[in-house]
Formats: structure tokens, C-alpha cells, sequence
């Protein structure tokens, strides 16, 4: 052993300078292992001086490593270093043992000849020809060295092809662990797993654009194979578009180069189901911001349930994040709704891609035009606003306003390309035309509200802003300590618009909704719980209220209109059926305007506008506010009737199909040319400032 090799142990020293205890020159006995006996008086270090005291041994290591070992260590580490080492060192190796055995072949061949040219030519050969099982003829030498080369051979091919497969494989488990980062421009990325996200995807698959090949791309914290299956399951074909998923979390900028945001056309920041996890859409927001960073920033859709996080998130998003409160929103549609059955259907056919939906186009021969002018002009699509220059929007503007050449038309179309523009306007007739009843004062409204959740206070601060003074609000929910603190808090804010009564009793049992007396209110609210982990779905309570509302209205002769919010879009279609009923699913919504907005950025400015209490909003009227009743007429005729007295017409409702699904009787976006007979009943959907 050399001397820098050697184990110095503490207690050794000593003994080797003769300073420890009993220098006798030999290792004694004792000193291999110290030997510990408890006192039941006193401890024995406590009897010993110091210095003879036994000292315990470290157990040495030996700094010396064998051939073998680091063989061992080299061989390890080549393996970490991947296939293509591994091929190299394999064909070193093999013409280690391949080149000897030839140049014996060659130099022991009497048929070669004695120059060394011809030697190593000849070495060559046998070194290409090593496939060869056998072959040599002559000494028994000859021939076994010719099947050794053989067996090397064999040995190395099946070797590389083992190696060749391995590869393949560990490539194949990487990519499927979704850690491969995607080279991908123009594409779309979605960031988290939610409720919202078949509704998204699907909707982004089915979006008709102009781009012939688009990219997908979903990065959350889950396995790979496990999103893949999802998705396929939900989404089914997808046509030209491609969805690829990575595995990650959002939140870290390293997960988040993967799906290359910076090169992406939008960014989706999906909302958890749980509104305590918000701070998680703020952290991918940061995290987003950062990889991508400030100079040339992604256009960015996000949405958080508690408001609360609201201003942090658009803080953490920027200037081109469009951050979308979700409960607010769900709020302000099923007070529209309530007030004005059958509204859901309009903004489900406006928000999914498979109808009717907002576009923007731009047509120079417009410029210098009327808004009027150019509405006549588009006999299959509807023009409902202008978009400036600057990017601002003006929904429903006056129908003199003049369209410049920088702007471009907001209209109601099957798609971009399906809008366009004739020199001739659809003619209408004008003895058709009427004019909508005025001077009506508008009376109080009740409202019934079954159930609370914490969007309870917010549907009651929009009916108190919308509904008329003296309206009323009665709510029906268990008597807990958070439902009556909120009914307090809403008694308090909106008492001076709308009085607030709260009703004890559990809306699931029948004996509660049997003694409500439903035939005195004008519309029903009906709640779910909030969603919380450990308990059953919100969906189940309220599907059993619905059926008792059901039978109260067989039993009472009168139906009301029931609006009704759901968190699963599947449970919609096993509710109880009704004619009056419109049902809010804020998931399936809400994943519906991140889409739409994803899309076409000017659709923030739309929607806010429609879903606010002031500006212009969707309304959807009687049929005899517009054109005569019990008599054909064009289309063409209640979008003259409608612009005249400042709305837009965008379609109608027909009350001979109000029960029979999936359209229920809607219809966004006729034809101009489109002539039917209008039923006292129908009613027109339009797009105006105030009830006209």
C-alpha cells in the first residue's frame, strides 16, 4: 500500500508516536473493540481519567480501487452516456478482436501474396467478410479462426441490434412521459385540467379558420398516456388539427418551454375546479410571463373563480391578457335568463362554433359607407358593430355612422368566409312593419331562489340593478351559518332596490316546494351547493328540486320559468324536460368565451357589452314589436323594422318548436330572403340598447 493510501484512525496516532496510554509495542487485545459495561452507580468514563479512557475506531476505508472496480466504474458510465456510446465502443471493441484474427488469417493463407500490401488487402477482406459462418477450407487453424471471426460477428450484430431496440424503446418511454419540447409556431396552448377542458378543445378543433394545418398543444400535471386517452375519448376525430400533450406543471417555467408559448397565437390559462386554487392560474400567469417575456408578448385568455385574485391575475398577466371573472359572469346569465326565458339557447349558439357565431371582415369597398348601408348589404350574415382602427369596438352603433377605411365590420355569420357583400339590398315589405308598444310602465318582479352558493350574492346584487324598484327576492335554502350570513350581507347591499326575504327549508324535499305557491312568482332560481371534495355532486340536489318543481307545476296548471345552474353539461341532458326551462352550465360557458376569445380578441369588448346591465344587450322580444303577425314576411322586413327603431335583428324563435330539441325553435342568423309566417307568439332576437 503506498503511504498516501493509508487509514489514519483516531486513537492510532497516538499509539504510533508512543503518546498514547501502554506503549508496549504491540496492539493489545482490548484495543480491536472497546468494551462498554454499565455501572448502576456511576459510568465508568466517569472512574477514568481521559487519557485512558478506550477510544472507538472509525471503520477505515480503503483509498485503493482494484482494476476490476474501475473497470466496473468506467463501464457504468459509459452506459449513462446513451446508445450511440454505446454502438461506438461495441464496434472499437469488435475490430479489437476482428483485425488480429484476420492478419493471422493473411499472413497463414499460402495463396496470398508475400508483399504487405497484399497482406493488408487481404486483412481487409476478411475483416468485411466476417458474416462469413465458416467458409475457410485447410489446417483445422485456418478453419476455427474463420469461425471465430463468424461468432464475433454474430455477436455484434445481435448485439447492436439489442442496443438498437433498447433505444427505441427508452425514446419511445420519454416521449410518452411528455417531456419532449414541441417546435411549433401559430399553434394554440392550453395550460391546466379542468372541467373546461373538453369543452375547449373540442371547440378549438371544430373553430374554422383559415390555417389549414393547427397545433394544440395541452400541458398539465398528469401522465401523458392518461391526457392522450382523455382527450380522445371526449374530442374524438380531430380532422387536420393536432393535439399534443405535455406533462408538466404550469406553473414552472421549465414545463412551460415544452409547448414554446412564445411562438403560440394564444394561450389558454384554464380555471381549477376549486376556487381555492387561483393562486395557482397567478402562478402560471408569473410563470408564463417570465418564459415568454416582456419584450414580445403572448396574447393570453385566462379565468378565476374567486374575485378576490382577479386583480393579480391580470396584474401577473399584463397587457395582452384577457383574465375573465368566472363567477360574475355565470351570475349575469342566469339573471338574464330568468328574466327572459329561452336567452340561454342564444348565448350557447353565439359562443359555440358549431352555428352561428361573431367574426370580424374587412371590405374596402365599404369605406365611406354608411353602417345602415352596409347591414342591407350582407344578405346571409348580420352586421352588428364596428371595430376602429384603434381597436375599439362599437356594438350597435347609429345607422349613420360611417365606416372608415381602416375599419372592419362585426357580423353574425356560419364563418369568415361565408360573409358577403351585394351591391342590391334585399327588398322588404314596408306595410309589414310596426312599431313596438311604448309608454308601458314596467312592474315589480318576484323572484324565487332555491338553494345558495357563493354566487348567491352576486345574482342578487344583478337582479336588484336590473329588475324594476319594489321587485322582490325570496330565498329558500337551508339555514346554515354561511347562507345566512350572506343573506344578510345581500339584505344590506341591496336593500334599498329590492327586498330580500329568506325563507327556511331545504329545497329537495317536496313538502317545501309544495308550500311555496309557485304560481305567484315570475321566475325561479335554482342553485346547487358549492363543489367541495369528499362530498356528492352540486348536479344531484339540484336535479331532485327540479323534479319537484315539475310536479308542482303539473299539480298548479302553471308553468314558470325556471332557470337552472349545472356544473356538468352530461346532467343537462337527463334534467327534467320543460318548456319555460333554460339551464346555465358556467363551465361549459365559461370554456365556450375563452374560446371564442382565444379566436378573435374583439369578442372581449362583445361580450362584456351583452352580459354588463347597461350598453347593448341581447333581448328577445315579441314578434308583434316588428313586423305584423299571421302573415308571411321576409326576414329582410324585421331587420328594417328592428333598425328603425335602433336595434339589431339577429334572429328569431318560433313558438310552434319551442319543445323540440336540440334548437328548441331558435334560429341566429336567417337569410335576409328567408320569408315565414310569424305566429303572434315568435319572438325576434336582437341586439338593442334598452327594451324598444
Amino acid at each position: 500500500m503506498r503511504k498516501e493510501d493509508k487509514q489514519v484512525v483516531p486513537g492510532q496516532r497516538e499509539a504510533a508516536q508512543g503518546t498514547g496510554p501502554g506503549r508496549t509495542g504491540h496492539r493489545p487485545a482490548a484495543a480491536t473493540r472497546p468494551t462498554y459495561r454499565p455501572s448502576s452507580t456511576s459510568r465508568s468514563s466517569d472512574r477514568l481519567p481521559s487519557a485512558s479512557r478506550p477510544r472507538y475506531r472509525l471503520p477505515s476505508v480503503s483509498l485503493t480501487r482494484s482494476a476490476e472496480e474501475r473497470f466496473r466504474y468506467w463501464f457504468d458510465t459509459t452506459l449513462t452516456r446513451g446508445i450511440a456510446a454505446l454502438c461506438g465502443w461495441l464496434a472499437l471493441a469488435c475490430l479489437a478482436l476482428v483485425v488480429p484474427v484476420s492478419a493471422v488469417l493473411a499472413w497463414t493463407d499460402q495463396h496470398t501474396p508475400a508483399s504487405l500490401g497484399a497482406r493488408i488487402a487481404a486483412v481487409w477482406r476478411n475483416t468485411g467478410q466476417t458474416m462469413r459462418l465458416g467458409g475457410e477450407v485447410g489446417p483445422p487453424l485456418r478453419v476455427g479462426l474463420s469461425v471465430l471471426l463468424a461468432l464475433i460477428a454474430l455477436f455484434y450484430v445481435s448485439t447492436l441490434v439489442s442496443l438498437i431496440t433498447t433505444g427505441l424503446t427508452d425514446r419511445l418511454i420519454a416521449l410518452n412521459r411528455g417531456h419532449a419540447r414541441i417546435l411549433e409556431s401559430g399553434h394554440t396552448v392550453v395550460l391546466g385540467w379542468s372541467e373546461q377542458i373538453p369543452t375547449v378543445v373540442s371547440e378549438l378543433v371544430a373553430a374554422r379558420t383559415d390555417r389549414r394545418r393547427r397545433v394544440i398543444a395541452v400541458l398539465a400535471d398528469r401522465d401523458k398516456p392518461a391526457m392522450d386517452e382523455d382527450l380522445h375519448a371526449t374530442v374524438g376525430a380531430t380532422g387536420r388539427t393536432r393535439i399534443v400533450c405535455r406533462s408538466g406543471r404550469p406553473t414552472d417555467p421549465a414545463a412551460l418551454a415544452r409547448v414554446s408559448p412564445a411562438t403560440a397565437h394564444c394561450v389558454l390559462v384554464l380555471p381549477r375546479d376549486d376556487p381555492r386554487d387561483d393562486t395557482e392560474v397567478v402562478k402560471t400567469l408569473l410563470s408564463l410571463s417570465a418564459t415568454v417575456g416582456e419584450a414580445d408578448p403572448v396574447r393570453v385568455v385566462a379565468a378565476v373563480r374567486d374575485d378576490r385574485y382577479l386583480t393579480a391575475a391580470r396584474l401577473a398577466g399584463g397587457s395582452r391578457a384577457t383574465v375573465l371573472d368566472m363567477d360574475d359572469i355565470a351570475a349575469r346569465l342566469l339573471v338574464d335568463c330568468a328574466r327572459q326565458p329561452g336567452l340561454s339557447l342564444v348565448h350557447q349558439e353565439l359562443l359555440d362554433f358549431a352555428g352561428h357565431e361573431f367574426h370580424t371582415v374587412r371590405e374596402p369597398g365599404l369605406s365611406g359607407r354608411t353602417f345602415d348601408e352596409a347591414a342591407r348589404a350582407c344578405p346571409v350574415s348580420t352586421a352588428v358593430g364596428i371595430v376602429r382602427g384603434d381597436g375599439t369596438l362599437t356594438l350597435n352603433p347609429p345607422r349613420s355612422t360611417r365606416i372608415h377605411a381602416d375599419d372592419t365590420l362585426l357580423v353574425i355569420a356560419e364563418d369568415e368566409r361565408s360573409t358577403r357583400f351585394s351591391a342590391t339590398p334585399t327588398p322588404y315589405d314596408p306595410t309589414s312593419l310596426t312599431h313596438t308598444p311604448s309608454g308601458t310602465p314596467a312592474l315589480p318582479e318576484r323572484v324565487l331562489l332555491l338553494g345558495w352558493n357563493r354566487r348567491a350574492p352576486r345574482i342578487a346584487a344583478q337582479l336588484a340593478s336590473r329588475t324594476p324598484p319594489g321587485s322582490a327576492l325570496d330565498v329558500v335554502a337551508e339555514p346554515r351559518t354561511a347562507t345566512l350570513t350572506g343573506i344578510r350581507s345581500v339584505t344590506e347591499a341591496v336593500g334599498a332596490h329590492m327586498t330580500v326575504l329568506h325563507r327556511p327549508g331545504d329545497p329537495t324535499l317536496r313538502a317545501t316546494t309544495d308550500a311555496l305557491g309557485l304560481a305567484g312568482y315570475d321566475a325561479v332560481i335554482v342553485l346547487g351547493p358549492d363543489r367541495r371534495p369528499g362530498h356528492a355532486d352540486p348536479d344531484d340536489r339540484t336535479l331532485v328540486t327540479l323534479l319537484h318543481l315539475r310536479a308542482g307545476e303539473r299539480a298548479g296548471g302553471r308553468r314558470v320559468p325556471v332557470v337552472t345552474e349545472m356544473t356538468d353539461d352530461r346532467n343537462r341532458l337527463i334534467a327534467p324536460p320543460g318548456p319555460g326551462a333554460d339551464f346555465v352550465v358556467s363551465g361549459r360557458l365559461i370554456g365556450l368565451l375563452m374560446t371564442q376569445i382565444s379566436q378573435n380578441p374583439h369578442l372581449t369588448a362583445v361580450f362584456e357589452e351583452l352580459l354588463g346591465a347597461d350598453g347593448n344587450t341581447l333581448h328577445l322580444h315579441p314578434a308583434d314589436h316588428y313586423v305584423r303577425t299571421g302573415r308571411a314576411t321576409s326576414f329582410a322586413s324585421v331587420a328594417a323594422s328592428a333598425a328603425r327603431q335602433g336595434a339589431c335583428a339577429i334572429g328569431y324563435r318560433s313558438s310552434s318548436r319551442a319543445t323540440t330539441a336540440p334548437d328548441h325553435g331558435l334560429r341566429l342568423n336567417p337569410p335576409k330572403a328567408h320569408v315565414r309566417h310569424w305566429h303572434p307568439d315568435d319572438q325576434v332576437v336582437v341586439i338593442a340598447r334598452q327594451r324598444v
